[in-house]
């Protein structure tokens, strides 16, 4: 079992920054690969960004290519988002999440296993 909790969302203007981290419980958060994903308002949970185990393949959805960075400490067990220009068609909550299942892709959300509760962010014009 993980848990996961996220922190680090909040209001920004557009143009700014916020870097949103996913802190893992137990002691197997090295053999997950993690996500992050998004729902707005009114619309469907969308893929983020993925970082495989050893983090060296990171797919990211066009949206978001170039201005977000997703990263993983596994000797702190926690994942991150470094999101970077933001806009308004960002805000949305953000949710991290773990899991690891062959076959499946892991910018799919049925790869993953567990998820956080998510959390707030939202971008002024």
């Amino acid at each position: 079992q993980v848990q996961l909790v996220e922190s680090g969302g909040g209001l920004v203007q557009a143009g700014g920054s916020l870097r949103l981290s996913c802190a893992a419980s137990g002691r197997t958060f090295s053999t997950y690969a993690m996500g992050w994903f998004r729902q707005a308002p009114g619309k469907e949970r969308e893929f983020v960004a993925s970082i495989s185990r050893d983090g060296h393949y990171r797919p990211y959805a066009d949206s978001v290519k170039g201005r977000f960075t997703i990263s993983r400490d596994n000797a702190k067990n926690t994942a991150y988002l470094q999101m970077d220009n933001l806009k308004p068609e960002d805000t949305a909550v953000y949710c991290c999440a773990a899991g690891y299942r062959v076959g499946v892709s892991f910018v799919s959300a049925p790869f993953y296993d567990y998820w956080g509760q998510g959390t707030q962010v939202t971008v002024s014009s």
